[in-house]
């Protein structure tokens, strides 16, 4: 209830928050700004408001504007600054939504007043009142009227010219595109574009949430990131008393440190060329040169490229001040790499490969001979059935989604084409969801078809369905069927391939 909830911030002290050690922070892990939460949902102001007194100084006994330090700190540490604002919702103030429908008077309240004595007053506080800030990152714009967004976006133009506003003040006009929460795309996206994500499974701080990611996690999501063509901004969730939890620090700081051997790899780079990730780990690009960002490190020994169709110039392992020369052989379009048999580096080793000139390259997916290739639904087309996005919030805050392929009946099937390296026996498995036993099936197109029935999960487990053969190198489709059981429950996420060794 409102009323309690004001209440409750007459509670907050943190006492033991530390605006020069957050900036540090930030810089250990390799960030060059931080946005912080001006104002959230519930319409509690993290500074101080003259347009609302329900904020951390007139409201809190801790009485102080951490924005003040902290901007001062971060123009210190050569960060950038700047703030988020969720400008279409307010839970706790007359007309914002879910907040009160009457005004202090009792007279009803509407969106117009909600906007006109408290939004944009604050957002015209936040942009002339911390000196220059980089961007506005306003949040769920909703079904919030354009003439109302022009007007903020309008502010923020005047007050800072140099600022960047996020996509999601609305009706496109933001300067960005910003990705659903702690969504990171599978296949390549054109345009500037940014995800947010979390250090945990939630935003701002949770008591029931102690599932940090590790640096290899932030790693491997922040290289999907720049991949794809887009930049990665992460949440950081401070506790009640202002300080930041030890194990979200260790994580950001051992993934800073990767990138301060690193740093060619995840700055001013280009998207990969490939459109998605490989199944030992990522690629990014700057001009001629590929980043191989390995985060399977092949036992064979060898690590295969496919499809890159240009003349390669030189292959060096990166390690430390003493990179190392690789051999490699092409065959067709396909390269071998020859790797030490330990990775160089305890979290992602990155091979630096020259070409001739600009790389050229089929993105048809391969199943790769060593390590277990996943291929998403979303590569899939699908026939007589349907493919979409699905997202779900696992717990408070987890925010989940799948692209995946539904609506089944009688020929419906979803089909890949994918190329094999290494003919043989190949283990398929399925990643999917459903109602009940059921059974499906995989075929080669034009060779063999296997099936089998296996229980459902509803939340997305995988399924072996069998052993099945590709005869010779080449190009195949391969597709997959749901056939019997409760199949209008049946939601397919992933068709997976383990080669099974003969050796």
């Amino acid at each position: 209830p409102i009323p309690k909830y004001k209440e409750l911030a007459g509670t907050f002290n943190p006492v033991n928050f530390d605006a020069k050690e957050i900036a540090s922070l930030a810089k250990d892990a390799g960030m060059k700004y931080i946005i912080i939460t001006a104002k959230h949902h519930d319409g509690f102001a993290m500074y101080h408001s003259k347009a609302n007194d329900f904020n951390i100084v007139d409201a809190t006994p801790w009485n102080k504007d951490p924005m003040k330090e902290l901007a001062n700190a971060c123009r210190e540490a050569g960060l950038g600054f700047g703030f988020y604002y969720s400008h279409n919702q307010d839970w706790t103030f007359p007309g914002g939504g879910r907040g009160p429908e009457v005004d202090e008077a009792g007279n009803p309240a509407t969106f117009d007043d909600y906007f006109t004595k408290k939004c944009l007053p604050q957002v015209e506080e936040i942009t002339t009142q911390y000196g220059p800030i980089e961007i506005v990152w306003f949040d769920t714009p909703g079904k919030m009227p354009k003439k109302y967004v022009q007007q903020l976006v309008e502010v923020v133009r005047k007050n800072q010219p140099n600022a960047m506003v996020s996509g999601r003040a609305g009706h496109g006009l933001g300067d960005y595109q910003s990705l659903g929460d702690m969504e990171v795309p599978r296949e390549n996206v054109e345009g500037l574009w940014e995800t947010v994500d979390t250090t945990n499974d939630s935003w701002a701080y949770a008591w029931y949430d102690q599932y940090w990611k590790s640096p290899k996690e932030i790693l491997r999501r922040l290289i999907a990131c720049v991949g794809r063509g887009g930049t990665y901004m992460l949440n950081i969730g401070p506790k009640g008393d202002g300080s930041v939890p030890e194990r979200a620090k260790l994580a950001l700081r051992q993934s800073g440190k990767w990138i301060s051997r690193y740093p060619q790899v995840v700055y001013d780079t280009q998207a990969s060329p490939w459109e998605h990730a490989l199944p030992w780990g990522d690629v990014t690009r700057k001009g001629n040169t590929l980043f191989l960002c390995v985060f399977n490190w092949p036992a064979s020994g060898k690590l295969y490229l496919p499809n890159l169709k240009s003349e390669i110039d030189s292959a060096q392992l990166l390690n430390g001040e003493n990179p190392e020369s690789l051999n490699w052989k092409k065959s067709e379009d396909c390269v071998v790499f020859d790797l030490p048999p330990n990775a160089p580096d305890p979290l992602v080793s990155v091979i630096e490969l020259t070409l001739k000139g600009e790389p050229v390259v089929d993105p048809t997916w391969t199943l790769d001979p060593n390590i277990g290739t996943e291929i998403l639904a979303e590569f899939a087309t699908v026939e007589n059935a349907e493919k979409s996005e699905k997202r779900w919030m696992e717990k408070f805050g987890e925010w989940k989604s799948v692209i995946h392929a539904h609506g089944w009946k009688d020929g419906s099937r979803a089909v890949w084409e994918v190329d094999v390296i290494e003919p043989g026996d190949y283990n398929a498995s399925l990643t999917y969801a459903g109602e009940g036993r059921l059974v499906w099936k995989v075929e080669i197109e034009g060779g063999e078809q296997i099936q089998n029935q296996q229980n459902s999960s509803h939340n997305y487990q995988e399924f072996p369905i069998g052993w099945i053969n590709f005869p010779k190198p080449g190009r195949y489709k391969v597709s997959a069927a749901c056939i019997e059981g409760d199949v209008e429950t049946a939601s397919l996420k992933a068709i997976h391939f383990d080669r099974i060794s003969e050796e």
